[in-house]
């Protein structure tokens, strides 16, 4: 059986599957658009947050039995689509949790603290000390929305810190999870209003396309500092430039964007957001839990 690998993966997955007997080929060099022309003999692909996997290259793929995703969300794949021609559908969604939760308590803290305008202006020749007078994360209240996986290591590590969490969530954990982790639950626009730091952690569907818009601002905090690592999309970015642009938000970190990659965006105008490529799951260890999770996976799947 073949399994064509289209984005990078760690090289322990490959390894694994190699072990299992499958045959690996790697399509990693090629344009994306060309993908398609390759892979009618697969068995499987396995994919990162590149490749979109449409009905297109579902349908070139006339003897695949799996998909597998190195990572969390599985917006770039046609999942029902999959699904309704008996493809299987893997992700690998607790392999880079703590990966992302680190990425988002330092996008806190280097918004917090001034640490990437500091970094920007020192390599322009200046000294901007007096100009970085910054804010503590103990004691401020930190507003999760979505408690999954990613969402309860960060509420962990923020406690850490000595910061108050509240969380929203349509789905409610058990009150002993609440109590494990130390966190309340609020209402939506409840935990807009009270936090001083609202970081999210939910996949974009056509409920969460921008959640953070305008109107959920004005709710906030004057002050407040909203983080997003999750996806592109949840947080309305010209929104989120007016209240930035206008102080009623101290700040701000996105590592995600509505559209990838970014080239423009009036946000490079401002001296009070961070600004990183997608990089919430770009640790070393977390990518080589999601090569060796999406491997076994796949191997499980194709001798099943």
């Amino acid at each position: 059986m073949k399994v064509g690998i289209c984005d990078p993966i760690a090289k322990e997955g490959v390894e694994l599957l190699k072990k299992e007997g499958f045959e690996v080929v790697d399509l990693t060099g090629l344009p994306k658009d060309e993908l398609s022309n390759h892979v009618r003999d697969l068995d499987a692909i396995i994919v990162r947050s590149a490749t979109k996997v449409r009905k297109e290259m579902i349908d070139a793929a006339e003897k695949l039995k799996a998909i597998g995703r190195a990572g969390v969300g599985l917006d770039n794949i046609d999942v029902e689509y999959a699904k309704s021609k008996g493809i299987k559908v893997i992700n690998t969604p607790g392999a880079t949790s703590i990966s992302v939760a680190e990425l988002t308590i330092g996008l806190i803290l280097a918004v917090m603290r001034k640490i990437a305008y500091a970094d920007r202006e020192m390599r322009n020749g200046a000294w901007p000390k007096k100009k970085c007078k910054g804010i503590e994360m103990y004691g401020k209240t930190l507003g999760i929305i979505g408690i999954g996986r990613i969402g309860r290591e960060v509420a962990k590590r923020a406690t850490a810190f000595g910061m108050k969490v509240i969380y929203y969530d349509v789905y409610r954990p058990d009150e002993s999870t609440e109590k494990e982790l130390a966190i309340e639950f609020r209402e939506l626009d409840a935990l807009v209003s009270e936090a001083d730091v609202i970081t999210l952690h939910l996949p974009l569907t056509p409920e969460t396309k921008h959640l953070i818009n305008k109107e959920r601002i004005e709710m906030m905090k004057d002050g407040a500092i909203i983080i997003n690592a999750a996806r592109g999309g949840i947080v309305d970015e010209n929104a989120l430039y007016e209240a930035l642009k206008s102080g009623k938000l101290y700040g701000a970190a996105l590592d995600v964007y509505e559209n990838e990659p970014l080239k423009e965006s009036k946000l490079f105008e401002l001296d009070n957001i961070v600004l990183t490529p997608h990089i919430g799951a770009q640790a070393k260890e977390g990518q080589t839990r999601a090569g060796i999770e999406v491997a076994k996976k796949i191997a499980e799947a194709l001798k099943s």
